[in-house]
């Protein structure tokens, strides 16, 4: 298992564990996290939220590199600090992009 699934696992399961809190943001991302070990995972936070390996329709739609992506899941780097850095690019719904920080507490 590469380092970014370990990560996104991990994202899965505080997800899972924090429902209400997830539910509350009502919009579905999709993270695109590029080069090695990489993927594309969908993050549903509309009812019973749920994060899944894959392609899938969204709301926001956020790619990076695979190494920034596990640095932003692990608190070492912010949305702001990516997206400032021309190091995240945001497709879709730019209002969603700006939740992401309320996002990440819930899954950290």
């Amino acid at each position: 298992m590469s380092r970014v699934q370990e990560v996104m696992a991990t994202v899965g399961e505080r997800l899972a564990a924090n429902q209400d809190a997830a539910a509350a943001i009502g919009a579905v991302y999709k993270f695109v996290l590029e080069g090695e070990g990489g993927g594309t995972w969908i993050m549903n936070l509309k009812g019973d939220a749920s994060l899944t390996a894959g392609d899938g329709a969204s709301d926001c739609t956020l790619t990076m590199t695979a190494e920034n992506g596990v640095a932003l899941f692990e608190g070492r780097v912010s949305g702001e600090q990516l997206f400032f850095g021309n190091q995240l690019r945001v497709d879709g719904d730019m209002s969603l992009a700006l939740r992401l920080q309320s996002l990440l507490a819930i899954v950290r």
